[in-house]
This record gives structure tokens, C-alpha cells and sequence, in this order.
């Protein structure tokens, strides 16, 4: 499994907002089709959102689980949206920056982010 650092991980939410959920996981659950579509999107798109339908502890293990099959990080698990990135050097879409800095040379803060 992929890790990312803290400000990755905060500039790939931030990117994943405005997404809407390209593969739903239904009751049938984590199956190999599935998990081919998820593949897939991440080849095309880096950053996807994924739909679950199940309960929370489920939701972690499938999130760990397509997390370790397709070498991804998992970005955020917030209800039933899941948000995984993997980086796709031919698509190379999304480039992840470092956090915008002030004066005072400390990383902004969330609010401040969102001021701007």
C-alpha cells in the first residue's frame, strides 16, 4: 500500500471534492469485475471516489483491501465515500504541490487556505 504525507493527502482532498463517484460497490461487495473497474478509473483518472454500500467496518476492509491489490493510497474514508490515488506517471494528471506558505515561513492553516 501506498503512503502519502500530510500535505499530499490535503492537497489530494481538496482535489477529490469536486468528484463524483465513478464505481459503486453494491451488496454483492468486493468482487473481481469490481475491482478491475476500480483498476481502471485509476488508471484514467489518479484520484477516484468509490461508493460503498455496507456497513463501516466493511468499508475499512475493502478500502485496505483495493488499497493493497492496486499498490494505491487511500486519501480519505468519510461515510460511505472512499477516496483512493494512484499515481499513473503516463496519465501524469495531477501534480501534487507543497503547501502555500506566508511570511512567518509556517504552513497555513486550513482556514487561511480557504481565505484564499
Amino acid at each position: 500500500m501506498l503512503s502519502l504525507t500530510v500535505a499530499e493527502r490535503l492537497t489530494l482532498k481538496g482535489r477529490a471534492h469536486q468528484l463524483k463517484p465513478t464505481v459503486l460497490i453494491g451488496n454483492a461487495g468486493l468482487t473481481e469485475s469490481v475491482l478491475k473497474e476500480i483498476a481502471l478509473n485509476l488508471n484514467l483518472h489518479e484520484l477516484i471516489k468509490i461508493r460503498v454500500s455496507a456497513e463501516r467496518d466493511i468499508r475499512e476492509a475493502i478500502l485496505t483491501e483495493v488499497c493493497s491489490k492496486l499498490e494505491a493510497a487511500p486519501v480519505q474514508h468519510i461515510g460511505k465515500i472512499l477516496v483512493i490515488y494512484k499515481a499513473n506517471p503516463d496519465a501524469n494528471k495531477i501534480e501534487i504541490r507543497q503547501m502555500p506558505r506566508h511570511k512567518g515561513k509556517k504552513p497555513l492553516t486550513k482556514k487561511q487556505l480557504g481565505n484564499r
